[in-house]
């Protein structure tokens, strides 16, 4: 009598073991977007953002190794404080095991530290400081989309190459504007080229007048605009009305985004050359994806939006590949597998945490070149890999060390 009890309690200690194991494999992996919802980033990343991760989920097939997958959200407001904050509860309390786009690379930067300390994924697809896969390299992160490593090497070569020699700067007072500065100025001093005058102006500047007005009288070839956002609007607006373009000066807008042309529309932002990762309308692969992604948010996919869908698209895949959500090996994944979708064709990530996809040289087609809505890039040029990011090479990353 006493061995069949003890045989009973065994046989359901195991069955609520097992069922317990069962229980907790269920869980849901969460996977969480934390951008700029509201603020000057929003119009680039935001919505679009945190749909382009849905899709991915919904394409994915909602669950993966048994467990449901959970979306959730936040707005960091570009302050790092307020990203920290919701990253640790997050990670603390909610249970996230990656955040996705961040989208300021200040935000990235105070992120970073927690991820790596609660050994979880981040993956920056806004967020395009080129130090994120170079100082501030981590085993944890990883950069999908453009970076200021990109925007600085990719056009400033070649326009000083052109013979546009003397450059005026005009730099966005965060993070991301003294990256893409320094960078800057390294490569076209390098290339033989000269940095007349760079100045900076807070994020959220109203009034560009006077920049643009010491830019005018500087006597240099080409002008570049090193911010984003809203702020990039405004500027390249009052550039237009300033008649910046016909002085002869060429108007350079490293970080210009699709968003940015969209709210400018073909003739504001007539001529302005910039470098680009990603346009709506490249292929048939991009614009079958993009009319999906219009029929559900009314607005043509920016650079962020599908950088969002494809990490998301490739961490689900590493996780199903790796069969758990453990860090080291959902990251040993990410990297062992190419990535192939309509963004990016057969890359595979490097060991800093870039993803060197292919880019370009665009500029901003005149009103009566415009056949659709939504018709803004001539694609100039393509730029290999090898050329538009930082080459391993450098070591920039101390896990190359």
């Amino acid at each position: 009598m006493i061995r069949g009890i003890k045989m009973f309690a065994a046989a359901a200690f195991a069955l609520l073991t097992a069922s317990g194991a069962s229980a907790n494999d269920a869980k849901p992996l969460k996977i969480g977007v934390l951008t700029d919802m509201t603020g000057i980033l929003s119009s680039s990343l935001g919505a679009g953002s945190v749909d382009g991760a849905r899709m991915a989920i919904e394409d994915f097939g909602k669950t993966v190794n048994g467990r449901p997958i959970e979306l959730i959200y936040a707005d960091h407001q570009n302050k790092p404080d307020i990203g920290s904050a919701i990253a640790r509860k997050w990670l603390d309390v909610e249970g996230v095991e990656a955040i996705m786009d961040i989208g300021n690379s200040a935000v990235g930067l105070a992120v970073r530290e927690l991820v790596q300390n609660k050994d979880k994924i981040m993956i920056y697809s806004g967020a395009s400081s080129g130090d994120l896969t170079g100082k501030f390299c981590s085993p944890n992160t990883a950069q999908w989309s453009q970076d200021s490593y990109m925007w600085a090497h990719a056009l400033p070569t070649e326009l000083v190459r052109q013979g546009k020699k003397k450059w005026f700067l005009i730099v966005q007072d965060w993070a991301f504007g003294h990256a893409l500065e320094s960078d800057v100025k390294k490569v076209v001093t390098q290339n033989g080229g000269q940095i007349v005058e760079s100045v900076r102006h807070p994020p959220g500047t109203m009034d560009f007048s006077s920049y643009l007005v010491r830019a005018q009288s500087s006597g240099a070839d080409a002008v570049a605009f090193l911010t984003a956002g809203q702020d990039l609007s405004n500027m390249i607006k009052q550039a237009h009305e300033f008649g910046l373009a016909k002085t002869g000066q060429q108007v350079v807008a490293l970080a210009f985004l699709l968003a940015e042309a969209h709210g400018l529309g073909n003739q504001q932002a007539e001529g302005i050359l910039f470098a680009t990762v990603w346009y709506w309308n490249l292929d048939k692969r991009t614009r079958e994806w993009s009319e999906r992604f219009f029929a559900r948010n009314k607005v043509m996919p920016a650079e962020a939006h599908a950088a969002v869908y494809s990490s998301t698209l490739h961490l689900l895949k590493a996780v199903k590949a790796a069969g758990t959500s453990e860090r080291a090996k959902v990251m040993e994944k990410m990297r062992e597998l190419p990535v192939s979708d309509f963004y990016t064709d057969n890359i595979r990530l490097r060991e800093d945490g870039r993803l060197p996809r292919k880019a370009y040289i665009a500029q901003i087609k005149p009103p009566s070149a415009a056949k659709e809505p939504w018709d803004y890039y001539q694609i100039l040029s393509e730029i290999s890999p090898d050329v538009a990011w930082r080459p391993l090479s450098d070591k920039a990353c101390p896990l190359l060390k």
